[in-house]
């Protein structure tokens, strides 16, 4: 039996591994997500790793709340809002098709599977999984809009699938299946997780504004996470929307209820703790490989007599994306006139790329894991989940890179918008910070108390009003300023390190000077695009 200290061991062993397989990949140049899921599985098959048994309840709740909270948290309302109509038939539609479409495949190639338990296999592998999504996508130079899109339909898709799952295994169970009493529960379960998510976001937002004290804040933050998802699910509603939902509200909230301190902290924590989580949860996916090679039992052979009917689940898992996606894309905008003026149609690597992008997780896996041992065809069902994550992360997740760039998306037009650019919007709040100085310099005598302040201020509002009506022609001039700016901060840096390694400074007037420092360094490698790593 394991003790707890061998337990905290081997996770400082898989943190060290994460440092590394991190390293390879970005050496490699291949997703994180694929190096560290192929490297769970190379410590799995190594004599005396420890087994991993890896809980499916927990692995939900450890896991799924605080990514789904910060995808949340800075997914952009007006654009989700916009592009609603696509996510749900993206996170319903696309979902309910897939597990239909696995269903009568699985059954086709195993036709001693029970109808339950082939509708169960497909709602397990039919929601593409958010952490996935996040993880490939930050690696991938996509236009905005298919981002969004992505990572909006990774949000409520582990709803729509994780419902369909909970009815194949009833069903699986009992016999018995109701669609109108199943199609009434998931309407519940959906405007109630919502509900729940919205209630948990307003009083969370309310709560933080009191506690003043950004270390607090931030705590609150990460419990806010667990406590929507823990109270959804305690009273029967979707635990994912909840989830989402609080994060939507508190993400749109932040601005007005967070200061400027828990702000910048916020982000840096969420940060860590986001790399943390979603490197776990790849590495922990390798690592179970050794436990389905136990159920498979020893030798070749088990595997071997698997592996046609599963790869032609995970052949359907993928196309039936790519049978949804193209007319769910283009026949709407093609029988309504309208909405095709005010949505154009899309050149065909849209849907191609987006159908491609449906990478497989922890989601699919802890379903698997959670069915009761007596449910029928469950080690097969395990196995073949196991393939499908495997496919779609190391070889779609691997490849999806190379074709946004043989498909030129970058380079996509993107839909008209109402809204400003960075550079008009950047002007405007400058002459705003010009103008607010000014009255406040201003004396009774006509006289500015402060003319090194108007002067700086009003240099910086005529650079950004020339940048803007240039539309970026000054971008090398911009660049060049930055670099100047770093080269400042580089020797004052050196200068700092030097006085204190003398000891003419005290360690808090370094800290001081070296957090100034950083701050105007972060600035300048943003504004001037240098990069920031």
């Amino acid at each position: 039996m394991t003790t707890p200290v061998a337990q905290f061991e081997l996770i400082l062993l898989l943190l060290a591994a994460i440092v590394g397989l991190e390293l390879l990949a970005r050496r490699l140049r291949m997703p994180p997500a694929a190096a560290l899921i192929g490297g769970g599985i190379v410590l799995a098959l190594i004599p005396g790793t420890p087994d991993i048994d890896l809980d499916p309840d927990l692995a939900l709740v450890l896991f799924l709340p605080p990514l789904l909270m910060s995808s949340a948290f800075f997914t952009s309302w007006r654009d989700f809002r916009a592009d609603l109509r696509i996510i749900l038939q993206l996170a319903v539609g696309a979902v309910a098709f897939t597990t239909a479409a696995v269903g009568i495949v699985a059954h086709w190639v195993v036709p001693s599977l029970p109808w339950a338990a082939c509708f169960a296999l497909g709602a397990i592998v039919s929601p593409p999984d958010a952490v996935a999504a996040k993880a490939v996508l930050t690696e991938v130079p996509l236009p905005r809009r298919m981002v969004v899109l992505l990572e909006g339909e990774s949000l409520v898709n582990d709803a729509t699938g994780l419902v369909l799952f909970r009815f194949a295994v009833a069903a699986g169970l009992t016999g018995l299946f109701d669609a109108g009493q199943a199609a009434l529960s998931f309407g519940v379960l959906a405007v109630g997780g919502v509900a729940v998510g919205v209630a948990f976001g307003v009083a969370t937002t309310t709560l933080i504004v009191r506690l003043r004290e950004p270390r607090l804040e931030i705590i609150g933050s990460l419990l806010a996470a667990w406590a929507s998802y823990i109270g959804g699910e305690a009273i029967h509603v979707s635990g994912v929307l909840s989830t989402v939902a609080c994060g939507l509200v508190m993400g749109w909230r932040q601005h007005a209820t967070l200061s400027a301190a828990t702000r910048t902290q916020a982000r840096a924590v969420w940060n860590v703790v986001e790399f943390v989580l979603e490197s776990l949860v790849f590495i922990l996916i390798g690592l179970s490989l050794r436990g389905v090679l136990t159920r498979l039992g020893s030798g070749s052979e088990p595997i071997l007599a698997l592996l046609p009917a599963a790869s032609a689940i995970v052949l359907a898992t993928v196309l039936s994306r790519f049978v949804w996606m193209f007319p769910a894309t283009y026949l709407p905008r093609l029988l309504l006139p309208r909405l095709r003026r005010r949505d154009p149609l899309p050149p065909p690597a849209v849907p191609f790329v987006m159908s491609w992008a449906g990478m497989r997780g922890v989601v699919s896996l802890a379903a698997a894991l959670s069915l009761p041992d007596q449910f029928p065809g469950r080690d097969f069902i395990l196995a073949t989940t196991f393939l499908v994550i495997l496919v779609t992360v190391l070889v779609q997740g691997a490849t999806l890179a190379p074709l946004v760039r043989a498909f030129r998306l970058g380079e996509l037009r993107q839909r008209q918008s109402s809204t400003l650019p960075e550079a008009e919007a950047r002007a405007r709040m400058a002459r705003a910070e010009l103008t607010a100085i000014e009255r406040h310099s201003l004396g009774d005598d006509g006289t500015h108390r402060h003319p090194r302040l108007v002067e700086q201020y009003g240099y910086r509002a005529l650079a950004a009003a020339r940048f803007s009506e240039t539309a970026g022609a000054l971008a090398g001039e911009k660049r060049a300023h930055f670099a100047a700016v770093l080269a400042a901060v580089a020797a004052g840096r050196e200068e700092v390190l030097r006085l204190h390694r003398a000891g003419e400074i005290h360690d808090s007037v370094l800290h001081a000077l070296e957090g100034e420092l950083d701050l105007e360094e972060i600035e300048a490698r943003r504004h001037g695009g240098a990069d920031g790593e």
